[in-house]
C-alpha cells in the first residue's frame, strides 16, 4: 500500500483545480458587465519610454462612478501613449484626453449586448469545466496505474476514485457559483 502516492495524486489534483478556478476568476474580471472596472484597462500594454508597459505601471486607475474610468498618469508625457494604446487595443472604448487625465465613459449595454456577453461567458466557462474534468482524468489514470502496478489495492483505488469524484464535484460547484454570480451581474441593469 502506498498512501504517499495517493496523497500526492490528490494533492496534485487539488492544485490543478485551484489553478483552474483562480484562472477563471481572473478571466471574469475582464468580462464586460456594463459597469466600469479598472481591470479592463490596467493590464493593457502601451508603448511608453521606448518599451511595452502595462497601463497600471504608468498611471493610477479609478472608477468615480459606475460608468466612468479615470486614468491619471504619473508622468504627463505618457498621456498620449496611454490614449494611443487604448485606441490600438480596439476594445470598444474611446478615451477622452483633457491634458491631465484620460476619461473613459462605459456606454450602457443593451439587452442584446448582455445576452451576447452571457453566451460568450457560457462558452468560456465550459472550457474551464473541461480543464477540471481533464485534471480528474489525469488523477484517475494515475490511480489506475498504481492499482495495475499492485502498489495499491482495489479497495484503495475505489476509495481514491470516490475522493477524486468528490473533488470534481466541489470545484465544479465553485465554478457554477462564480458563473451564476457573473451572469446575474451582467443581466442586471
Amino acid at each position: 500500500m502506498d498512501e504517499a502516492g495517493l496523497d500526492a495524486i490528490l494533492k496534485d489534483l487539488e492544485e490543478a483545480m485551484k489553478k483552474t478556478i483562480s484562472s477563471y476568476k481572473k478571466y471574469l474580471t475582464t468580462v464586460k458587465t456594463g459597469r466600469a472596472h479598472v481591470s479592463v484597462f490596467e493590464n493593457l500594454r502601451v508603448e511608453a519610454y521606448g518599451q511595452q508597459m502595462q497601463i497600471k505601471q504608468l498611471a493610477t486607475l479609478s472608477t468615480p462612478d459606475a460608468t466612468t474610468v479615470i486614468i491619471q498618469p504619473w508622468d504627463a508625457s505618457t498621456l498620449k501613449d496611454i490614449e494611443k494604446g487604448i485606441l490600438k487595443a480596439n476594445i470598444g472604448f474611446t478615451p477622452q484626453n483633457d491634458g491631465k487625465t484620460i476619461k473613459i465613459i462605459i456606454p450602457p449595454m443593451t439587452e442584446e449586448d448582455r445576452k451576447k456577453v452571457v453566451k460568450l461567458l457560457k462558452q468560456e466557462t465550459e472550457s474551464y469545466r473541461v480543464a477540471l474534468r481533464n485534471a480528474r482524468k489525469k488523477a484517475l489514470k494515475s490511480v489506475k496505474d498504481l492499482e495495475k502496478d499492485k502498489v495499491i489495492s482495489e479497495d484503495e483505488s475505489k476509495r481514491a476514485e470516490k475522493d477524486i469524484k468528490n473533488k470534481l464535484d466541489e470545484y465544479s460547484k465553485k465554478l457554477d457559483e462564480l458563473y451564476e454570480s457573473k451572469e446575474k451581474e451582467i443581466m442586471s441593469i
